[in-house]
């Protein structure tokens, strides 16, 4: 019997994080720093909206582009934020998370073989959303002594006349970046000068400690031009509702929606209510959880320098990203011997793009007294290979 798995099925990467979790789920009493998921349960009244909505019999589809009311709530909370004004009828479109809302954009607007400029450390799945869709990933790498920030140069650099798009993620995963008003600029005027789409994946919006997150449609000229991406998973501790959006313009966003309604449907109903309820009351819960965050982004990323594992200030997202490179270990040995010897999961660099290499991503979205376990294991670890000497306990 032939192969009937597709050539380009065959040819995509597996995600560079699941052998770890893999690992790790053969073991017992592991301290995992390695998924993305807020710790916090969803808030009651958000919890409250959904039950009661099930119980009032509304249990049926919504209309493809979601209910309205969520729409409007995602326009009003976009402009309350940005001073931005999308359409809820014509430029709000409801999906199964950012993941959904990322491959429509790209499946919108690529023909087959065109190129995407991916900006890297990212997220797993970018370079493969781009594949998916038909298109060719080509990876912008950003490096730790520029801040893990992409310059208009670094992409200018990369483009060809097959280039339509470029897709950035800021507050970054896996590096805590944030980009300055300075680097937002020159992206946009990239975009500008070769009319270029810019694909937006802002679901780390709202978690940003002492600075100001700087929306990217909302610099002058670029809504046109701007696929907005963001949901309810990361601040308001709703990763398993899988409810995200993205604005754009009609056109843009009429052809995410026709491929929305032949894959998708609707997003899940009482998801919707949820997410209405976290959008128009949620926001003591942001500000709650956020504060939470950045105590401990200051226990982990002070742990890990104070063992000579130099890391990044990461500024947004719930990550830290500390360089590995005085041990002497490739990041993919580092994170495999630590969860073997000592039972603590974190995710190599290089998964996240090349220019990860040398750097594991910890995520601080775990509780306290787990960073505290995670760090004095990881010391063990380090004095045990010879890499640091005894220190003080955490």
């Amino acid at each position: 019997m032939r192969n009937f798995i597709s050539k380009s099925t065959q040819n995509l990467r597996p995600s560079g994080i699941r052998r770890y979790f893999d690992i790790a789920a053969t073991m017992d009493d592991v301290v995992t720093l390695g998924i993305g998921e807020p710790n916090f349960t969803t808030p009651a009244h958000i919890m409250h909206a959904a039950v009661h909505s099930l119980e009032a019999g509304q249990t049926g589809y919504t209309s493809n582009s979601g209910t309205y009311e969520l729409r409007e709530a995602v326009a009003n909370h976009i402009q309350k934020l940005y001073n931005l004004r999308y359409n809820p009828d014509s430029e709000v479109l409801i999906t199964i998370g950012v993941s959904e809302a990322l491959w429509l954009a790209l499946k919108a607007i690529l023909d087959p073989g065109d190129e995407v400029l991916v900006v890297e450390p990212c997220f797993v799945a970018n370079a493969a959303a781009v594949e998916m869709a038909g298109g060719v990933p080509v990876p912008v790498p950003t490096y730790v002594e520029h801040e893990f920030q992409v310059t208009g140069a670094d992409l200018e650099a990369r483009i060809t006349p097959r280039t339509r798009a470029i897709l950035i993620s800021y507050p970054n995963n896996p590096t805590g970046a944030v980009l300055t008003q300075d680097h937002i600029l020159q992206i946009a005027n990239v975009a500008e000068k070769y009319d270029l789409v810019v694909i937006s994946d802002e679901i780390y919006e709202r978690l940003v400690y002492g600075i100001e997150h700087i929306c990217f449609a909302a610099l002058p000229g670029m809504q046109e031009r701007t696929i907005l991406l963001s949901g309810m998973s990361k601040a308001y501790a709703m990763t398993g509702w899988r409810i995200g959006y993205a604005t754009a313009p009609e056109p843009i966003l009429s052809a995410m929606k026709k491929l929305h309604q032949y894959l998708i449907m609707s997003a899940p109903t009482m998801g919707q209510v949820a997410s209405v309820q976290a959008l128009v009351h949620g926001e003591d819960d942001v500000f709650a959880m956020r504060d939470s965050y950045n105590r401990r982004r200051r226990l982990i990323v002070d742990g890990f320098n104070s063992m000579g594992l130099t890391c990044f200030e990461p500024r947004g997202a719930f990550y830290a990203f500390p360089s590995i490179a005085s041990t002497g270990m490739t990041d993919e040995e580092f994170c495999e011997r630590l969860l073997r010897e000592e039972r603590v999961a974190m995710v190599p660099g290089s998964a996240f793009g090349a220019s990860g290499d040398g750097f594991v991503r910890a995520s601080y979205a775990v509780s306290e007294d787990n960073i505290c376990r995670a760090l004095e294991r990881l010391e063990r670890f380090l004095q045990h290979n010879g890499l640091l000497m005894p220190a003080l306990a955490y």
